[in-house]
Order: structure tokens, then C-alpha cells, then sequence
């Protein structure tokens, strides 16, 4: 089937104003198929992945139907997650922008109830929700269902990962059985079909899969790490590749959390976001990645579902996800709206046979990538230095600061040992190159050069909430040792060990036994066999 121009949908004028002023004319190949279907009120069952322009396919039809004469609820919008909520209320309201009298309202947990309450007694004819919230407002009677006639499901596969499939069941239960739903999942498992033979009636099936899964946009590499060469190696490849707005993926909370904290302590501009954060914390951490005030948003799979930033220039799976569908989702998030983008895949010990299995299920082979050495990554920062060392002549206006030379030249100094140290003084030693070098032995296979190291003990561990971030920041913090210094950290229930370098062993005996970590006095001392 040939996609359709929005023309050829039998839109509303309301509706083809607004969908014009956003700039779209031609309508994707899952809106093509399903808003015709829709529009004559048959359930949907869509198949389609994250990109596709679902939510417009699901979204059109849905306001099309509404009555805005009624300041009631008419149709409910299920999403898995308070980001997706928010992203999809906002497309709606785009949407609808030109449609007087129409109304949408995002509810989710971590939001305020008092002003969910205040909308929704203002009247709104769309709910957009996630299963927890809704079912706390149906639970206090907040809004009428009687007048309810579409329900959708978003992502209807994650929200059965998350747990929700109860939540849905007893929502379904609580509206009109005459209804509309449309239900639209990335994967049909059998839970799914399971669903829809209990909530659809004579669904009509669209398919949407792309024949290429992952954008041609997208140049993919993987590199083969040992752990601990992790963070260097994306420090590396964000210098060499001058990446501006990146995303992170790690498969846990608690990795997050730790890598949040590793990239902070390098100076790099970095924050995290998982189910464990308030909306509040949320909320504000999106914000600053949207607006550039952070570049580097570290998540989970399930917390990233919603997240729509525009101009990410490369995807870091720090973890290999656990499942080939998840790398789809990730690294999808670049490489959009005809810009290209980068994904860069860890891979260490064991983990080929899940980047193989990733490779076909994508159709696509993934290049290895080299890491960037330290030779070509002070070449990129004397490229950089001369860039701006031109621009600044151009723009002129330097007398003033002749004085300053003229007074140097006084004291009888050359010239290009002035140029010269001003440059070490913004570039850094050159002779440290080989001795920094050491850290990667071999283009191909690079091993860590590590010093020898002697294994501590710490009288604190899992039971007081103690990270990896939370040892390291505090070694490296207090004693002023090099990261590289600190190797090997095991937090067990109620202690935790680290390896520090021989070298650096009383220095940080001596200088942490007097100090905390979390605001809890530590005690530390070599490790007995």
C-alpha cells in the first residue's frame, strides 16, 4: 500500500490546519493504514515500533471522534510510563491546537493530584494516563466514564514487562464495554493476543515493521572493553567524535546511578533518570538535557520510553541490552528529522554471542569500532585550540593586551617560548602522551597498564545504601589520587573492598580513616587474605 497524503484522509479542517502549521503532508506508512480503519470506529491492533508516527495514528482518529460541547471524558490514552504520558499528551494537544473547546490532560504518579484534580474539573474530553494514577482517580471519582467510547493502549508490550496487565484489566473493567480501543505494541508475545481476545472486538491488524530495523543514518560500531576501560573509552570517542547531546543506556538503576557518578567526577556534564527518581527530579533533569544545560542523560530502558529529544548525536550502550528489540529502541533515538547519528555497543567478556544475536535481528552488521588513542585525541585538541586561536585574531581588537607581551619581551623571553608555554598551559604536557598511552596497549586489543594493587577493607556496604560513585568520589575527593589509582570496587551487604595502587596505600589510610563517606565514619584498613 502506497502511503496517503494527510489530504486523502478525511480529516476535519480543525485538524488539517494544524497538521499543516507542524509540516506534515504525507502520512507515514502505520497512519496510512490505520486512521482510514479507525475513522470508522472498528478497533485497531497495531503493530508498530518506536518512529513510526504512531501516536499521530492513534491520536488523529481519537480526536476526530470528540465532542466538544461535552466537557466530559471521551476517550482514555494508556501509556506505561510518565514520560510517554507527557510526550503523547503534548502531541495531541499539538494536534487538536486549532480545534476550539478541546482539552487534554496528562495524569501520572509523581505529579501533583490537587492540580490533576483542578483539570479535570475543568472539564477535558482526552485523559492521557499511566494505570497507577488512573486507577487512583477512578478509585476517588474524580471523572465520569459513562460518556467514554475510545480507550487506547500505547506500547502495550512494555506495559505488560512493567506489571500492569492487572491495572489494565480492572480499568477496562470500570468503562463502557461499547467502546473503541485501539491497541498499538512494538512485539505481539501471547499476552498480548491474549488481551486483545478478551478487550477487542474483530480488530483489524496493522503491521508496521521496517524492512531495515535500525536507520541507514545510523553509523553503528562496538567495541570490545574489559569493565573498567568503560568510562575512558567514552570519554575518548566523545572528544574525537565532538558529540554535543548523547544518550546513555545501562540495563540497571544501580548502574546508572554509579556511571552518573563516575562521568562527574571526570567534569563531564551528566545526569540519570530511572523509576526510582520523583517526578519532581524528573522533570527537571529532562529539562535540562532538553535545553543543552546537561549533555549526557544516563537511563534505563523502561524510564527512556518517552523520551523524544531532538539533535542527540550518538547512543551509548554502556550495557549490551538484554534483549535485540531494546537496541532498535536505543539507538533510534538518533540519526532523526534526516540528521545523521552515532551508536557506540560495550561489549566485554561473554557478550558476543549477544551482539551477533543483535546483528541479525537487525539484518545489519555492526562495524568494530577503534578507540580513539591519545595521540589523535591531543591532535583533535590542537586542531580545536587553533581554531579558536584564529577566530579570536579576526575578531581583533588585541592592542590591548600588547602591553602584557611587550613587558615579556622586556625580560629578554623569546617569543615562541612564550607562544609555546601559553599553548602547554591550555593543551596540557606533551610529555605526558607516553606515560598516558600506557593505559591502552594494542590498537586492536587494548589492556589496561594498571599498577599493582593492594585490596582494602570498609566497614560499609549495600545496607548503607553505598555505590561504587560513592567510594570513588570520596577516595579520589579527599586524597587527590587519579582515578586510575583506584581499581576493583565490591560493596557486599555490610562491607566493601576496593583496590588501591601500592603506591598510593598509606595516603589514602591515612587521609580517609579520619574521614566519612555518605556522613558515615568509615573504617578502612588493608584487606586480611
Amino acid at each position: 500500500m502506497e502511503n496517503l497524503t494527510f489530504d486523502e484522509l478525511g480529516l476535519s479542517i480543525d485538524i488539517m490546519s494544524a497538521i499543516a502549521e507542524l509540516g506534515f503532508t504525507t502520512a507515514t506508512p502505520i497512519q496510512s493504514q490505520a486512521i482510514p480503519v479507525a475513522l470508522t470506529g472498528r478497533d485497531i491492533l497495531g503493530q508498530a515500533q518506536t518512529g513510526t508516527g504512531k501516536t499521530a495514528a492513534f491520536g488523529l482518529p481519537l480526536l476526530e471522534k470528540i465532542d466538544t460541547s461535552l466537557k466530559k471524558p471521551q476517550a482514555i490514552v494508556l501509556c506505561p510510563t510518565r514520560e510517554l504520558a507527557v510526550q503523547v499528551c503534548e502531541e495531541l494537544k499539538k494536534f487538536a491546537k486549532n480545534t476550539k473547546g478541546l482539552h487534554v490532560v496528562a495524569i501520572f504518579g509523581g505529579d501533583s493530584m490537587e492540580r490533576q484534580l483542578r483539570e479535570l474539573r475543568r472539564g477535558v474530553q482526552v485523559i492521557v494516563g499511566t494505570p497507577g494514577r488512573l486507577i487512583d482517580h477512578l478509585g476517588r471519582g474524580s471523572f465520569e466514564t459513562d460518556n467514554i467510547d475510545t480507550v487506547v493502549l500505547d506500547e502495550a508490550d512494555e506495559m505488560l514487562n512493567m506489571g500492569f496487565v492487572e491495572d489494565i484489566e480492572h480499568i477496562f473493567d470500570q468503562l463502557p464495554s461499547e467502546r473503541q480501543t485501539l491497541l498499538f505494541s512494538a512485539t505481539m508475545p501471547p499476552p498480548i493476543l491474549t488481551l486483545t481476545k478478551k478487550y477487542l472486538n474483530n480488530p483489524h491488524h496493522v503491521k508496521v515493521v521496517k524492512s531495515t530495523v535500525t536507520a541507514a543514518s545510523i553509523k553503528q560500531y562496538y567495541f570490545n572493553l574489559k569493565g573498567n576501560q568503560k568510562v575512558e573509552v567514552m570519554a575518548r570517542l566523545m572528544e574525537v567524535y565532538d558529540l554535543k547531546l548523547m544518550l546513555v543506556f545501562c540495563n540497571t538503576k544501580k548502574q546508572v546511578d554509579d556511571l552518573v557518578a563516575l562521568l562527574q567526577l571526570k567534569g563531564l556534564e551528566a545526569e540519570g533518570i530511572h523509576g526510582d527518581l520523583k517526578q519532581s527530579q524528573r522533570t527537571s533533569v529532562m529539562a535540562k538535557f532538553k535545553s543543552n544545560v546537561v549533555n549526557i542523560l544516563v537511563a534505563t530502558d523502561v524510564a527512556a520510553r518517552g523520551i523524544d529529544v531532538s539533535g542527540v548525536d550518538a547512543v551509548f550502550n554502556y550495557d549490551i541490552p538484554l534483549d535485540p528489540e531494546y537496541y532498535v529502541h536505543r539507538i533510534g533515538r538518533t540519526g532523526r528529522a534526516g540528521k545523521s547519528g552515532m551508536s557506540f555497543t560495550f561489549v566485554t567478556g561473554r557478550e558476543s554471542s549477544k551482539l551477533k544475536e543483535i546483528e541479525r535481528f537487525t539484518k545489519s552488521a555492526i562495524e568494530r569500532g577503534k578507540i580513539p588513542s591519545e595521540r589523535e585525541i591531543q591532535e583533535v585538541r590542537q586542531q580545536k585550540f587553533a581554531g579558536k586561536l584564529k577566530e579570536e585574531i579576526t575578531k581583533g581588537g588585541l592592542e590591548r593586551y600588547s602591553q602584557i607581551l611587550n613587558n615579556l619581551l622586556k625580560e629578554e623571553l623569546d617569543i615562541q617560548q612564550i607562544a609555546a608555554a601559553l599553548i602547554r598551559m591550555n593543551l596540557g604536557d606533551m610529555r605526558q602522551l607516553e606515560e598516558i598511552e600506557t593505559n591502552f596497549i594494542g590498537a586492536d586489543e587494548p589492556k589496561y597498564a594498571t599498577p599493582k594493587m593492594t585490596r582494602l577493607f570498609i566497614n560499609i556496604g549495600k545496607n548503607q545504601r553505598i555505590s561504587k560513585g560513592d567510594i570513588l568520589g570520596a577516595i579520589t575527593g579527599e586524597t587527590g589520587i587519579k582515578g586510575k589509582m583506584i581499581g576493583d570496587i565490591e560493596i557486599l551487604e555490610k562491607f566493601s573492598f576496593v583496590d588501591v595502587a601500592e603506591t598510593e596505600v598509606k595516603k589514602v589510610l591515612r587521609i580517609m580513616g579520619k574521614n566519612t563517606i555518605k556522613g558515615r565514619r568509615i573504617n578502612l584498613e588493608v584487606a586480611k587474605n
